[in-house]
């Protein structure tokens, strides 16, 4: 009888497993918020700003900005799928409980932007969600259309701002003096008391907000729109039949979405701030779906090797609580860099921060296998089930399931 390390991990775990590199992703792009009050000026951080602190932003900016929420985005589109078709086949009413679940996420969401980080993107897909359920029974192609529209119309307006800011004739500059003095009143804010933390949180929601109505929000959409139609003809439970969409993807997001994304990450780098970097910014909206895309089918691909199923398994316990863990990187990134705790914004350098993250990365993949060893559901997967289900679920699992 082989052993239960030799077993190929399910569909399922694998689904866990790819969420659980997403939260990676996430991680690292969200830690350049916390680490710098520069982030999103336009303006490198005068403090850090030797090659290889460039050298680290631009592998960054490539690799993993605008891509991994997309991945999750398409993960809630699929997962949503699943969910739906279960209380179909179930006899059960949908509309209430995910309305519940929407409810809970947005509440989360919100207490979630104002406490800990001010680029919560839960909210966002808790009104998303609304408008998918809306329109959950849209045929697949009127699905798949609108998904398109909805990523070409947003690179397309943030295109058009790039052309009207070069007719106005503006040099694409940034004013050095204004910047640093914005990111001095960031800093003091962010790395003040914790009063002073929560208002500045506030303050940034303003500018965070743009970028979330305008750029996430329709991305995260389209995403939501493919994964349901991915869910319905359950693509990843069903490799085989889809292997040469998986090749399709790869080789689109390899020869299209990588060096789009490369000269994005070069110009946000070496150019930062003014209609060029808006312009790259455009075409990397217009392409990032398709390295998503590549992104999720060479993790598929890897999953089925040998050290991919140990891959599977190691990754897998932190998807099946991405929310906590979510959330537990923005309490960790907040204790570590504002006042709630060590107050160390501006004062790592990027390379620090990347190791931060593969370190808070690993403590999470044991804390997530422990936990899941003794609990159905990550704590506040188990309050949200709570919200949607009016009931509170199982808290420990029972003594023959624990590991």
């Amino acid at each position: 009888m082989p052993q239960p390390s030799s077993i190929a991990p399910s569909r399922i775990e694998q689904l866990d497993a790819l969420r659980g590199i997403t939260l990676f992703g996430i991680l690292v792009v969200n830690l350049g918020v916390f680490a710098s009050p520069y982030y999103g000026l336009g303006l490198p951080d005068p403090g850090h700003d030797g090659m290889l602190d460039r050298a680290v932003r631009l592998l960054v900016a490539g690799l993993f900005e605008m891509k991994f929420y997309l991945l999750f985005s398409f993960m809630f589109g699929y997962s949503f799928s699943l969910q739906l078709d279960s209380a179909q086949r179930a006899g059960e009413a949908f509309v209430p409980r995910m309305l519940r679940r929407l409810l809970g996420l947005w509440s989360i969401g919100l207490a979630h932007a104002l406490l800990l980080f001010h680029g919560d993107i839960l909210g966002t897909y808790a009104v998303m969600g609304l408008v998918l359920l809306a329109i959950r029974g849209w045929p697949e192609r009127t699905a798949l259309r609108c998904a398109l529209a909805l990523i070409v119309a947003t690179a397309v307006a943030w295109a058009g701002l790039a052309l009207l800011i070069r007719l106005d004739g503006d040099t694409g500059g940034v004013d050095a003096s204004a910047a640093a003095l914005e990111a001095q009143a960031t800093l003091a804010g962010f790395t003040g008391p914790p009063v002073a933390v929560i208002a500045q949180r506030v303050r940034e929601l303003a500018s965070t907000g743009i970028v979330l109505a305008f750029m996430q929000a329709p991305c995260a959409l389209a995403m939501f729109l493919f994964g349901l139609v991915a869910g319905r003809r359950q693509v990843l439970a069903r490799l085989d039949r889809y292997r040469p969409l998986l090749r399709r993807l790869r080789h689109w997001g390899l020869g299209i979405g990588l060096p789009s994304a490369a000269l994005y990450a070069v110009v946000s780098s070496f150019e930062p701030g003014g209609a060029l970097e808006l312009s790259a910014l455009a075409l990397s909206l217009l392409t990032a779906p398709l390295l998503t895309g590549a992104y999720l089918a060479l993790a598929m691909d890897g999953f089925a090797s040998r050290a991919g199923q140990a891959a599977v398994r190691l990754l897998a316990p932190a998807g099946r609580m991405a929310l906590s863990n979510y959330l537990l990187q923005s309490a960790a990134a907040a204790w570590v860099f504002t006042g709630y705790g060590l107050g160390l914004m501006g004062r790592v350098s990027p390379l620090g921060v990347s190791v931060f993250a593969i370190v808070l990365f690993c403590v999470q993949l044991r804390f997530s296998d422990r936990w899941m060893r003794r609990h159905g559901y990550g704590p506040i997967e188990w309050l949200l089930r709570a919200l949607t289900l009016g009931v509170w679920p199982r808290w420990h699992k029972p003594a023959h399931e624990a590991d």
